[in-house]
């Protein structure tokens, strides 16, 4: 039994993550050390240290994951835990939250910070899998079946933005819009959503005006469109972006010979640190990167739609979509393809909170690639419905039988 389910994981997830990481606890040393004396005045591996310890819990953390039945997270009980305890995290942060980048988004525990908006994408995905998948029967009955889960997303969202941090609002919100898209719900269910979507967001832009209209995201979308008109100003950041992928060309200045990195480049180990591998290990490292990010994200899919349960198949989908929105996000800030909304690249950027919780949303992931690979190997002989009824009448659950 234990062979058959040892078998039947995906190690090549496990050896794209573990290079992936690998490589950007490397050029996080690389992108922070200067940085890491001149503007913060700690020691050149301050950042690199912290990193490698969270990449160590994180690991931890993984293989504890990987190995849970995925079907425990539908549980009701887990499902409130999961909302109420975020929302309540959100809501703490305006009493007990650190202010940093102008946002209130991180509790600071001791010399380390803890970001629960990070979080909250994976409860997102989770919450909304389990509910729209028990609603199945139901998923086209508007007001039974369609609105109820959504309160939680709307709420998070409002909560986030009032940091107010509406990159991370932003991508919560398409998280959820995509695991909607998913769910199996009706195209005229969906349209309708889209127009609820929109008479509420033009009230709250109009409420929160002073905040999405400041001039620090005016800026930013000044600088999208020709950064190198302001240099000194709003389009330093992208600028200096660009002078980093442009000096890289093919090969790269050289590991550690980053010069944009010198002062030039504001926080180049974090939300710009693939401007610092373009720099550094030209078109290759970021080819690397790339080829890494897409297999997580498409194989990540392709688990997806194998995966015969609703619950399953919505939290793959939910996670690689995560992934792969802030991977855009990311990517496409940097290089003047959208306006930058300060979002980390996934599993390369540093940062404790975002590396702790993609780990888990990955040791998920494995875990359903553990099952659909075992029922498509065993023929699902082996697998009975997770949630059969004993002969009293009671619900039993079962994951594997002997």
């Amino acid at each position: 039994m234990l062979k058959k389910i040892l078998k039947s994981y995906d190690y090549s997830f496990i050896v794209v993550l573990a290079m992936l990481t690998i490589f950007g606890l490397i050029m996080v040393y690389s992108a922070s050390m200067v940085s890491a004396v001149q503007v913060y005045e700690v020691a050149s591996d301050h950042f690199y240290q912290k990193q490698r310890f969270n990449l160590i819990v994180s690991a931890a953390v993984f293989l504890f994951v990987a190995i849970i039945p995925y079907k425990l997270y539908q549980s009701n009980k887990f499902l409130m835990l999961i909302v109420f305890g975020s929302l309540f995290g959100l809501s703490a942060l305006f009493i007990f939250g650190h202010v940093a980048g102008n946002a209130q988004s991180w509790f600071k525990i001791g010399t380390s910070k803890l970001q629960p908006s990070e979080f909250v994408k994976l409860c997102v995905i989770m919450y909304l899998s389990a509910v729209y998948a028990k609603k199945q029967p139901y998923i086209n009955e508007f007001n039974k079946g369609v609105v109820p889960p959504l309160v939680y997303v709307v709420f998070a969202c409002i909560l986030v933005a009032a940091q107010p941090d509406f990159g991370t609002a932003f991508i919560i919100f398409l998280i959820a819009a995509t695991v909607i898209c998913c769910s199996g719900m009706s195209l005229r269910n969906i349209m309708r959503l889209t127009g609820i979507g929109l008479v509420l967001i033009i009230p709250t832009a109009i409420i929160m005006r002073k905040e999405i209209f400041s001039d620090v995201r005016l800026g930013r979308f000044l600088a999208y469109k020709n950064a190198f008109t302001d240099e000194q100003g709003v389009g330093w950041q992208l600028a200096n972006s660009y002078i980093a992928i442009g000096s890289g060309g093919l090969k790269g200045v050289g590991l550690g010979q980053s010069i944009q990195k010198l002062g030039y480049l504001p926080e180049s180990h974090t939300d710009f640190i693939m401007a610092v591998i373009a720099e550094e290990l030209g078109i290759f490292g970021v080819a690397f990167v790339l080829v890494c990010l897409g297999y997580i994200i498409l194989k990540g899919i392709f688990v997806g739609v194998r995966c015969k349960d609703p619950f399953g198949s919505l939290l793959a989908i939910g996670i690689s979509s995560m992934i792969g929105i802030q991977s855009f996000i990311n990517l496409g800030g940097i290089s003047g393809v959208i306006p930058l909304t300060g979002v980390p690249l996934p599993f390369v950027s540093y940062g404790g909170s975002s590396l702790l919780q993609l780990s888990i949303a990955m040791g998920i992931l494995v875990n359903i690639s553990m099952f659909v690979n075992y029922e498509e190997k065993y023929k699902r002989k082996d697998v009975k419905s997770p949630s059969e009824k004993t002969k009293d009448g009671a619900r039993q659950t079962y994951y594997f039988r002997k």
